[in-house]
């Protein structure tokens, strides 16, 4: 059978990419062996922000503001039962979305010709899209097997009394953060010199400096060696070997791509690292063979795989401007233009907006600007509501607005959006 577009994998970036492409006019088949909605909404991003939001509400009324008297009892069990109602309200809306798709179920494969086999038969296509995502990486360390997996943890309706994180990344830090809402014992262990590689070093030192004070023991610079049957682990920091023994392990080290077979036969070529090889507009190697999302390893986020596949079906996106959140307590959001090398800040403590103190409310906002052009290029937050704030920022990037432009913007008074322009006035006098 003929498509215009196979679209394999229905994860974010496959089944919004098969709802637009058929909203288009295009015939499209999306194929996928597993669930609707792919790791983010089965296994990933949606569960894991479930037990996120409860575990904010929890500290959150644990920590009352004055004129508040309560008592409050955490039920991690009841906590995780959330989960899959959520899961399927949102899996209905997907197959809402997806009408017009001819939506296949089956482990398909590349055949060559512009063809893709499924469930023993041949479909060909004029454009095939390649969306098949990632799965939890594991340490090659001896032991490795009686570490749990991101998937296994989401499983549990129970917590251990003290578990270890391997891995301070995302996915280890919003683990961490619930765990120890939760009230277990949390020790995490990451590699590098600091937590979260790839954000804002000042903002992630003072996102671990918060998790220490709740209790959340977090060891930076350390190469973990080996994992013990009895869930201890043995690593070496700054040429001492040293050891945390806990109740259970989670490996949180990153994610690998999830590639179909037959990749050689069509003529698709991978990187040292496994992910699929592609150009600014996600065609790989193949004519007609595009990849998106976790699979090609550029930007591992759901919001990213949604973006490349409007850039694989030629719609105009700008993919330079990807904001992320890390949802822990508080919580962190980051957004900055990838091209741009020259950067200055400036920063603005959450305790001088008015709203902010009145709400009892603890961070802080940086921004930055390229001066050369003036052009806002960056913007960090740690606090509540800084994933709104990031989004207005990223907004203001994605347009090309000027830091004096977003200084002259008015914010509502009072309220946290102010913060914003205080720091745009911050850039502009520092550089008068």
């Amino acid at each position: 059978m003929h498509y215009d577009i196979i679209i394999i994998g229905a994860g974010p970036g496959g089944y919004e990419t098969a709802a637009e492409a058929a909203a288009l006019g295009h015939k499209v088949a999306l194929i996928e062996r597993d669930r609707l909605g792919g790791t983010c909404l089965n296994r990933g991003c949606i569960p894991t922000k479930c037990l996120c939001a409860v575990a904010e509400q929890l500290l959150s009324v644990s920590q009352p503001l004055p004129g508040i008297k309560t008592t409050v009892e955490a039920d991690y069990t009841a906590a995780h039962a959330r989960i899959a109602p959520i899961v399927e309200e949102l899996t209905d809306g997907i197959v809402q979305m997806l009408e017009g798709v001819d939506i296949i179920k089956g482990e398909a494969a590349l055949a060559g010709n512009d063809c893709v086999s499924v469930n023993g038969k041949l479909l060909n296509a004029d454009k095939i899209i390649i969306a098949t995502g990632s799965a939890p990486a594991s340490l090659r360390i001896p032991g490795a097997e009686h570490a749990m997996d991101s998937n296994t943890f989401l499983a549990l309706n129970k917590l251990p009394e003290h578990l270890t994180i391997i891995g301070g990344g995302v996915i280890g830090l919003e683990f961490a953060s619930i765990a120890a809402t939760f009230g277990s014992k949390v020790t995490v262990v990451e590699f590098c010199k600091e937590i979260l590689p790839g954000i804002d070093a000042d903002i992630a030192k003072r996102l671990r400096s918060a998790l220490t004070k709740r209790g959340i023991d977090i060891i930076t610079d350390a190469c973990v060696k080996e994992i013990a049957a009895d869930y201890s682990v043995t690593y070496e920091r700054r040429g001492k070997t040293a050891s945390v023994s806990s109740d259970a392990i989670l490996m949180a080290v990153g994610r690998r791509p999830v590639v179909p077979s037959g990749l050689d036969k069509a003529g698709v070529a991978t990187n040292a690292r496994g992910y699929i090889t592609v150009d600014d507009n996600m065609a790989t190697t193949a004519p007609g063979i595009f990849a998106i999302g976790d699979v090609n390893g550029l930007s591992m986020l759901a919001h990213s795989a949604a973006a490349q596949g409007r850039r694989a079906l030629e719609l105009p996106v700008d993919l330079s401007v990807v904001p992320s959140i890390v949802f822990t307590v508080p919580q962190l959001a980051s957004v900055k233009r990838t091209e741009t090398a020259i950067t200055e800040t400036a920063k603005t403590p959450y305790s001088s907006i008015g709203y902010a103190l009145a709400a009892g409310f603890e961070g802080i906002l940086k921004l930055g600007y390229n001066p050369q052009n003036g052009q806002i290029t960056s913007c960090t937050a740690l606090g509540p509501h800084a994933a709104d704030l990031v989004a207005q920022a990223a907004t203001a990037i994605n347009a090309h607005n000027t830091v004096d432009q977003f200084s002259q913007s008015i914010a509502a008074h009072p309220s946290m959006s102010e913060i914003l322009t205080t720091t745009s006035a911050k850039l502009l006098n520092n550089n008068k």
